[in-house]
């Protein structure tokens, strides 16, 4: 391996990690995402996020310095903003769940909304590049100039280079890429008023290019080092995982992930229906089709501030509902029915505005019944979804911060009634980054995986709780409120 910096641009927090040339993890710290908002949305400090990457380089030694080779970056695939060739901004940058591109999609006919489907493998939706791309255009009006869009990782990338490019993983993030010729659509763009000039050339992970001189000396780098682009973390997170085809990564953090390799690409109408995501892999030669499940980790939070706890009581809470609900302790008629839709809906909805709901509760209802619902409806959610992709699963890949909730990966284990294996090891994603930088190969086994086995009793009684919970669900529908 080569010894490698990753960074990786999360929705919450920005991951920093440092691997050495024997691939092992030297250093690794995370701090919140600097963001703020514009009159539209959400939107990135930049002069913060530079700071952060300065502050990490200036944290290495003097030996960890002079023997770095590469630096990755990868993160969140929807982001990004209109980048001039000087590297001056001519919009903002733009967060990937930001809506302000809405009334150039909403325009659209049915017929060009399936034709989009059919060339780039993604249903049609605001948090896509396309539409912020299009909205930038229209506000920057003669300023944009030369300016082409990138996203976060691409940026960034492209100010310590001097150079602009994109990455195939990221770029299947747009809605503006032709998914089987792997170009740039000029009928896609057309749609909504913009030219295929306004995206740059097309690299693959591994192709890297050299730090700027200036940089390197402002960082204290060797000018030998190269710069990658890895690509979208969930993608980057599979070949971390070293994932197979027929096998599903559950990437998890802020939103969850559901990722399956694929041999080729679902462009037809029966899965444009499903809203599933098709895409490419770092590489530009793999196809995948994936899921995002709004509320992911970010149910951990939403539930603390819920119920007034801090995260180190909702931990403990939750560790012990895991024991109660493996002893068999744990009475499913008292738990209450949560829709855990509290940032969004997943596919097929796929609604922005979608919000939770709880519903079934009694005087006897506690606050751990409240938890215990909200995991059994994550994990109720997560077989839904996946029961969109129909195609067989031998077996599940979990990462990220989940694999340190054992209630709700025994759920998730119980509901889908196949066996998980969970890392252990917490920098999968980068991993995957070095792994790409390097053109080496990431084993599954260095992540220590830890089985989760389902029981065939629980999956029943989880079933039996299931079938009254809907009709719980419809009589909520007849309620005249």
């Amino acid at each position: 391996m080569k010894p490698t910096a990753t960074i990786d641009i999360g929705t919450t927090r920005v991951k920093f990690c440092l691997f050495d040339a024997a691939g092992r993890l030297v250093r690794a710290e995370a701090v919140p995402t600097p963001s703020s908002r514009d009159a539209w949305g959400p939107v990135y400090d930049l002069d913060a996020l530079a700071s952060l990457i300065s502050a990490f380089f200036g944290s290495l030694s003097a030996d960890e310095r002079r023997t770095l080779a590469k630096v990755a970056f990868c993160g969140v695939g929807e982001s990004g903003g209109l980048v001039a060739s000087d590297l001056s901004l001519r919009s903002p940058m733009i967060l990937w769940h930001d809506q302000r591109g809405a009334p150039w999609l909403n325009r659209l006919t049915a017929a060009e909304r399936a034709g989009i489907y059919r060339v780039t493998g993604l249903p049609v939706n605001p948090n896509y590049g396309l539409s912020k791309a299009a909205w930038a255009v229209e506000a920057a009006g003669r300023s944009g100039g030369d300016a082409c869009w990138l996203n976060i990782s691409e940026y960034l990338a492209a100010t310590l280079t001097g150079e602009r490019w994109a990455e195939h993983s990221l770029a299947s993030r747009t809605m503006a890429l032709d998914l089987i010729e792997l170009a740039w659509s000029a009928e896609v763009c057309g749609l909504v008023g913009i030219d295929t000039s306004l995206f740059p050339d097309l690299h693959p992970a591994a192709d890297g290019r050299p730090i700027a001189a200036h940089q390197a000396a402002a960082l204290g780098l060797p000018a030998t080092v190269e710069v990658h682009v890895v690509g979208h973390d969930h993608i980057v997170g599979g070949v971390g995982a070293d994932l197979q085809h027929g096998e599903l990564l559950n990437s998890t953090g802020t939103t969850e992930g559901l990722l399956l390799l694929v041999e080729r690409p679902s462009l037809g109408e029966a899965t444009a229906q499903t809203k599933l995501a098709n895409g490419r892999g770092c590489g530009g030669d793999d196809f995948t089709l994936f899921a995002s499940i709004p509320t992911g980790g970010a149910a951990f939070e939403g539930l603390q501030r819920m119920l007034g706890m801090s995260a180190d009581a909702l931990a403990a809470l939750t560790d012990d509902l895991a024991r109660r609900y493996l002893a068999g302790d744990i009475d499913p008629s008292a738990v209450p029915v949560v829709v855990p839709q509290f940032r969004g809906s997943p596919p097929p909805e796929k609604s922005h505005d979608a919000r939770g709901l709880i519903a079934g509760l009694s005087t006897d209802t506690g606050v751990e019944d409240v938890v215990f619902g909200c995991f059994l409806g994550q994990a109720i959610q997560f077989r839904k979804v996946l029961d969109l992709f129909g195609l067989p699963v031998s077996g599940v890949k979990v990462i990220g911060p989940a694999s340190r909730n054992a209630l709700w990966l025994q759920l998730k284990a119980d509901v889908l009634d196949v066996e998980l294996s969970v890392s252990t090891f917490p920098e999968v994603v980068s991993r995957g980054a070095q792994a790409l930088v390097s053109g080496e190969h990431s084993e599954w086994e260095t992540s220590e995986p830890w089985t989760v086995t389902p029981d065939g009793d629980r999956r029943r009684r989880i079933d039996e709780w299931y079938e009254d919970a809907r009709r719980t669900m419809r009589r909520i529908q007849a309620l005249d409120w």
